[in-house]
């Protein structure tokens, strides 16, 4: 079974094409490195829930959205492998100022897949 990383960012709005461009550029890196599959989705149908939800989860402002991401592995000893290098990679290097969101509110964690269909 592969192996998730899931990451759950809010992003200002007026930022999401900037947040796109690195996205872009991140999950090029990571399919080079050896992801088997990077996506990254924009919020379009999450409310506010009454106890939880995304846009809790990630105590979203006025004036942002959620984006919900995961990258695909063939395991998690090829995840640990592969974002050692991406980790290692000067091309992903950005200085916390010039990120189009707030990485401190980000959730992120890996998954063992428990069902495929």
């Amino acid at each position: 079974m592969p192996y998730i990383d899931g990451f759950v960012v809010p992003v200002p709005t007026k930022n999401l094409a900037a947040y796109r461009s690195m996205s872009r550029k991140a999950g090029k890196l990571w399919r080079e490195h050896g992801a088997l599959e990077y996506f990254e989705c924009v919020a379009d149908d999450v409310k506010p829930g009454k106890v939880t939800s995304f846009p809790q989860s990630v105590k979203l402002k006025p004036g942002e959205t959620v984006v919900f991401s995961w990258i695909v592995y063939k395991s998690r000893a090829d995840r640990n492998r592969i974002n050692k290098k991406v980790m290692a990679d000067p091309r992903l290097k950005m200085s916390p100022q010039a990120m189009p969101f707030d990485a401190k509110r980000m959730i992120y964690g890996g998954f063992k897949v428990m069902l495929a269909l």
